[in-house]
């Protein structure tokens, strides 16, 4: 098991770049088993959900490279296959490939993913949507069976109950390759949706609708790719940089942000106090000042990402006063508050909301990554604290966030990975 080691107390300064946004680096991955041609995309995270999912795709004959940000998957030669279930439970994301195979061969079997534990995530929007197209549905044992080889796979409307950003693309990914059209409502609008809609559509396919509530797909029988496609910037990762440079950044610039995508969260920093100079495609974060406590709401997009609640957490405790967080997403998204606690934060959470106090002084301590955005709240009040904080369960970490160790050091913090079981603090 990997720990995180940091030695607190440093300022911090210089300059970042993000990395490809991981959240549609995962929906990406499996979309590309629907190409008829090998495909390449440019400014792929450096991360483990990347290396396990590089893995499923090897279970399936499906050739793939990943150097220095590209990432090139030869899927002309793909086959049925058992996907290895260690991979596909070790991230939620592998559900993708239930839409992806089942566009390509009309069939799939899959083992009920993994991935980060923050409270129920059904997919039963998911499945909704496949019988909508025709697909036959039976799970037994943690495992689903998805078959259409029957009657087809065909164009359908999906009223989605809920909003949902993992059955939304799922939808698409089933229909860009069904007979007819599918009408997909109360869609999710997230932008990592629109990215994978650009790359099909950049092949061949007819997506319609990306980023409102409507989405419609008409579905066609090949895939080609022409061109590298580049991935957005990951707002999470830009929304948690930004957090790290206010809580403890002597100036920081950040680079390759998408400010349109973070607007409800960066509002909500200047609403503390923050002075963000914001450009076109960076954002620099100059020393903070005083600050003060506010409200915060998670709400599917625009609205404030769930993912940014954890790492705004540490700065939420050096501002005066109190801060709330509601996260309307998933109310026992919570992980981090007992081993925020350890550290010496005056952080509490009861009855669906985070309050969050003004905190002096936060201290090392040996702490759990209960998930990836747990883990970068932990690692930011890491680098506040004084003395030195064990994060066990690193990996959670390392899932989400591009090259972390090499780009927090550049900015002069002192933080290594190590695998040594023994490591501890007094």
């Amino acid at each position: 098991m990997k720990r995180m080691i940091i030695q607190g107390g440093n300022r911090l300064s210089g300059e970042v770049t993000i990395g490809g946004a991981k959240n549609s680096t995962v929906a990406l991955i499996p979309a590309a088993i629907l190409a008829d041609t090998p495909v390449q995309f440019d400014t792929v995270p450096d991360i483990l959900d990347v290396h396990n999912l590089m893995i499923i795709l090897k279970s399936m004959n499906v050739k793939s490279k990943f150097s220095h940000g590209v990432l090139d998957i030869d899927p002309t030669q793909i086959v049925e296959a058992e996907l290895p279930s260690k991979a596909i439970k070790s991230l939620r994301a592998s559900y993708y490939f239930m839409g992806a195979l089942l566009g390509r061969f009309h069939r799939a079997t899959l083992t009920f993913p993994g991935g980060d534990n923050i409270g129920p995530r059904p997919i039963d929007q998911h499945l909704k949507a496949f019988k909508a197209m025709g697909a036959e549905v039976s799970e037994e044992g943690g495992t689903v069976h998805l078959d259409a080889t029957k009657n087809g796979l065909h164009g359908a409307r999906v009223f989605l109950d809920m909003v949902s950003v993992g059955a939304t693309i799922n939808a698409i990914l089933a229909a860009v390759r069904a007979e007819g059209t599918t009408i997909i409502e109360n869609a999710a609008r997230e932008p990592e949706i629109i990215d994978l809609a650009t790359f099909l559509n950049n092949m061949g396919a007819k997506v319609r609708g990306v980023g409102t509530g409507t989405i419609r797909i008409t579905g066609v029988n090949t895939l080609q790719s022409m061109n590298t496609h580049t991935i957005i910037a990951d707002r999470i990762e830009t929304g948690t940089y930004l957090s790290l440079a206010a809580a403890l950044g002597d100036g920081i610039m950040i680079h390759n942000v998408i400010p349109e995508h973070l607007e409800s969260f960066t509002s909500k920093m200047i609403e503390m106090g923050v002075d963000l100079q914001i450009d076109s495609d960076k954002i620099y974060v100059p020393k903070v000042g005083h600050l003060k406590g506010i409200h915060v709401k998670t709400l599917p997009f625009p609205g404030f990402a769930t993912d940014l609640q954890q790492p705004l957490t540490p700065l939420l405790s050096l501002a005066d006063g109190d801060s709330t967080i509601v996260d309307t997403i998933y109310p026992k998204r919570v992980k981090h508050v007992p081993e925020l606690q350890k550290m010496g934060m005056n952080i509490e959470a009861h009855d669906g909301t985070i309050i969050v106090k003004h905190t002096d002084h936060l201290h090392g301590a040996n702490v759990e990554a209960g998930e990836i955005r747990a883990g970068a709240a932990l690692t930011i009040a890491g680098l506040m604290a004084d003395g030195t904080t064990v994060i066990n369960n690193a990996g959670n970490i390392l899932r989400g966030y591009d090259r972390i160790v090499w780009k927090l050091n550049r900015l002069h913090a002192n933080v290594a990975i190590e695998d040594d079981s023994s490591v501890k603090i007094d």
